[in-house]
């Protein structure tokens, strides 16, 4: 199967190809159908199969005058191509260790191989990549076949385009090196199967958010601090095709009609995007990277998040079912520590998760997952947080986790916490918990229900159990500032304690903060709770 069809003499596709062609006649070499998913490569016969190939393009040995780096190159290349050629079924990793076999050998340790030529520098090759995408893109999409090209392998489609690139380049007498042919090969991958610029951002682990502002403004945030890229979009249509591919993947549409989306990629990560005429400067993309390590507890305290004895508290309060509320500002990790709490629910409890766009990460086996929908083209079939909150309390759960409550749903959340749905957990935005208080009361007013005041408060109080105060601190690093406990009424005010709270203390010569977190030394008030659990004394200790 090919991804271009036969060429004409005008270089425009025919039809489909119908065999494998000579590159020296200027087609793409068909791809043969891969070998059965699963079968294991042997790769010392893979290895045996590959040499003639490797010593015909390289010679019978040596580097032929090639640096490792570009005899790295150039085997990554020939192993690539011969291998669907040759239909072996050869993973990444298999690949990688051929190169390292085949390079160890060219290569003995203490070898001196002299650079070819000097490398070309990063910041030249980005620019001779970018100069000469626009040119060719339009010339490959002009011989490509999408259908085809949808239900190849990335492996595949690589291989047959960096021959027609390769080809296209001659033809218009682009001079590129080998780097950056793969390079703007990769390119071209990104914005036919990924999503373009931004896939490179997607694969970096330290990165945590990707802010696009229009097509050549991309920042990102990395440990906490927001920085500038040199990763751009070729113009505001690029970023308009990226974010179609977006939220087509879910079943959803953006153009100027429906300017606003909320959804999340196919690995969880969750993505706003909003264009113009809301965006004044172009279509705007904000992505909240699904992060690939588990977080718990333990691994909070270790990276200073929180102290061992709030975590031995926090662990204490999940296992005795407090109803809890995690309150922060924007990205200061409120869905992170949601995250970890969760994990101490017991595997033999059935949880229902409501959120906006699905992000939590909960390892139980027993989960359901509820999002919300939006309103379809007619203004019809929206599905909101507060008819999910109301049908999940017919689904017999023994938790109910509400990724972040906004807004009316919070009255149908406190009824559930006060009729047996102990353990529930839920975010919301305020910078201090007695604000947290106060913007669930203002909540319960959006749901329409005549309450006198102190009939709300008595509602919440009565509801939640526990307040985590979380912020991300200047240093970038976020901590869990307070952990406040709700004790009850008192005439027409909620009471509450503070159980531990965060001293600033300075900062230190690399711009770390420094500080330390504090128990207050009061008896909680769920020790008689912990107590029916057996874990009154640990509390207790814990609280110093």
């Amino acid at each position: 199967m090919s991804v271009f069809g036969r060429r004409t003499e005008g270089g425009r596709p025919q039809g489909p190809a119908a065999g494998v062609e000579s590159p020296a006649r200027g087609a793409v070499v068909v791809a043969p159908a891969p070998a059965p998913f699963g079968a294991e490569p042997d790769l010392s016969a893979a290895k045996d199969r590959l040499r003639p190939t490797v010593a015909a393009e390289l010679g019978p040995t040596g580097a032929g005058g090639r640096s490792r780096v570009e005899l790295t190159a150039a085997l990554e290349r020939i192993i690539a191509v011969a291998a669907v050629e040759q239909q072996l079924n050869l993973e990444a990793r298999d690949r990688r260790s051929l190169v390292t076999a085949f390079l160890n050998e060219r290569l003995p340790e203490g070898d001196v191989v002299p650079l070819a030529r000097p490398p070309t520098p990063v910041s030249t090759a980005r620019a001779n990549i970018e100069e000469a995408a626009p040119k060719i893109y339009p010339l490959v999409m002009e011989r490509i076949d999408s259908e085809v090209a949808t239900r190849m392998s990335r492996d595949e489609l690589s291989v047959q385009l960096s021959t027609v690139v390769a080809e296209i380049l001659g033809e218009l007498k682009i001079q590129l090196n080998q780097r950056e042919q793969r390079d703007l090969v990769t390119l071209m991958l990104n914005d036919m199967l990924g999503l373009g610029p931004l896939e490179v951002l997607l694969a970096d682990d330290t990165v945590n958010d990707i802010l696009v502002n229009g097509a050549k403004n991309i920042f990102v945030e990395r440990k906490g601090k927001l920085e500038r890229t040199d990763i751009t979009f070729r113009d505001d249509s690029h970023v308009m095709a990226i974010a179609g591919r977006i939220v087509s993947a879910i079943g959803r549409r953006i153009d100027e009609s429906t300017p606003l989306v909320d959804a999340r990629l196919a690995d969880g990560s969750r993505v706003n995007i909003i264009i113009p005429p809301l965006a004044i400067d172009g279509p705007s993309i904000s992505i909240r990277k699904f992060s690939k390590k588990t977080i718990d507890l333990d691994v909070m305290m270790r990276q200073g998040n929180i102290s061992p004895a709030m975590a031995t508290v926090l662990k204490i309060a999940a296992r005795t079912r407090l109803n809890i509320l995690i309150s922060g500002g924007t990205g200061s990790g409120k869905t992170t520590l949601l995250n970890a709490m969760s994990q101490m629910i017991d595997h033999t409890e059935r949880i229902v998760t409501i959120e906006d766009a699905a992000e939590l990460q909960l390892q139980q086996p027993h989960v359901v997952r509820l999002e919300t929908r939006t309103a379809n083209l007619e203004g019809r079939g929206e599905i909101g947080m507060r008819e999910l909150v109301k049908n999940a309390l017919r689904m017999r759960p023994d938790r109910i986790i509400l990724g972040e409550i906004r807004g009316a749903e919070a009255i149908d959340m406190l009824q559930a916490m006060n009729t047996g749905h102990d353990g529930s957990l839920g975010t919301l935005h305020a910078n201090r918990p007695r604000e947290a208080l106060s913007r669930l009361e203002n909540m319960i007013g959006l749901a329409g229900i005549n309450m006198t005041p102190k009939a709300m408060r008595t509602q919440i109080a009565a509801a939640v159990h526990m307040i985590l105060q979380v912020n991300r601190m200047r240093d970038g690093v976020r901590r869990v500032v307070s952990i406040t406990e709700v004790m009850g009424m008192e005439g027409e005010v909620i009471v509450t304690q503070e159980l531990f709270g965060y001293k600033f203390e300075g900062e230190a010569a690399d711009g770390s903060l420094r500080g330390r977190f504090e128990s207050t030394g009061l008896r909680p008030f769920f020790t008689t709770r912990a107590e029916y659990y057996g874990l009154d004394r640990l509390l207790v200790e814990a609280m110093g």
